[in-house]
């Protein structure tokens, strides 16, 4: 895989900035696209001294859908790859009693991350070989009690990669769902998380760059998701309504 540029989105984040740092290793400049990225300079500073490429920040609003155009706009080169590591894990019993709080978990997991790759898209088509790369979740492989709201977003996000992937098919575009399951992030800290089932950042990162490199279309990052979630995907709708996982 040639280098080139590759951008960030949502680039403070702990697997937004693993995932620049395996791409910059391999001689990719990068560039880190979050909200207030000016106090990302540092993060930015140490990726170019360390691997010896360009590292920059850029400001963007990944919720604030009508930004979007404009944010592309900006961007000088842009990018052979983009990686849209925009989350927001939630909290499941405030959700469900605060519809606000609940629909901005879902903009920040589906809405905000869908307008941001369509606008790349639309941008990289016909452009030569290019790759979009959507961090999604294992939630969203069947909804459960424990985390529906953050889940149903990012089963709508699996399914818009689905079909963007199908769409842009032999236009010069290849488009990779990654699916982390459990991740050792801040996000996730004080959470007890099985050692099996968690990945580090790092190794998310590496995964990342593994399969654009591939060109694979899903990845379950712990392969032992794989298994696990075809497990409850199976089980039938009259018992799965009497657990709780």
């Amino acid at each position: 895989m040639s280098n080139g540029t590759l951008l960030v989105l949502g680039g403070r984040s702990d697997i937004g900035l693993a995932t620049a740092r395996a791409f910059a290793a391999a001689g990719w400049d990068v560039q880190l696209a979050a909200r207030d990225a000016a106090t990302l300079e540092a993060e930015a500073k140490d990726i170019a001294l360390r691997h010896g490429v360009a590292a920059t920040c850029h400001e963007m609003d990944a919720t604030d859908l009508d930004s979007h155009a404009a944010f592309y706009d900006r961007l000088s080169p842009f990018p052979q790859v983009v990686v849209c590591a925009v989350g927001a894990l939630g909290d499941q019993a405030r959700d469900e009693a605060d519809v606000a709080s609940a629909t901005a978990v879902m903009r920040a997991n589906f809405e905000g991350p869908a307008s941001l790759l369509a606008h790349a898209a639309n941008r990289m088509e016909g452009s030569g070989t290019s790759t979009i790369v959507g961090i999604s979740s294992v939630a969203g492989d069947r909804g459960r009690a424990s985390n529906y709201i953050y889940g149903s977003a990012k089963a709508g996000f699996t399914a818009y990669l689905s079909g963007l992937r199908n769409r842009m098919t032999g236009k010069g575009v290849h488009v990779v769902t990654v699916k982390p399951g459990f991740v050792a992030t801040r996000m996730t800290e004080g959470m007890d998380l099985p050692p099996v089932l968690t990945a580090t950042p790092d190794a998310l990162g590496q995964a990342i760059f593994t399969a654009v490199a591939k060109q694979r279309d899903v990845i379950y990052v712990k392969p032992v998701w794989r298994l696990v979630m075809a497990v409850i995907r199976a089980i039938p709708e009259a018992l799965f309504k009497k657990m709780s996982i």
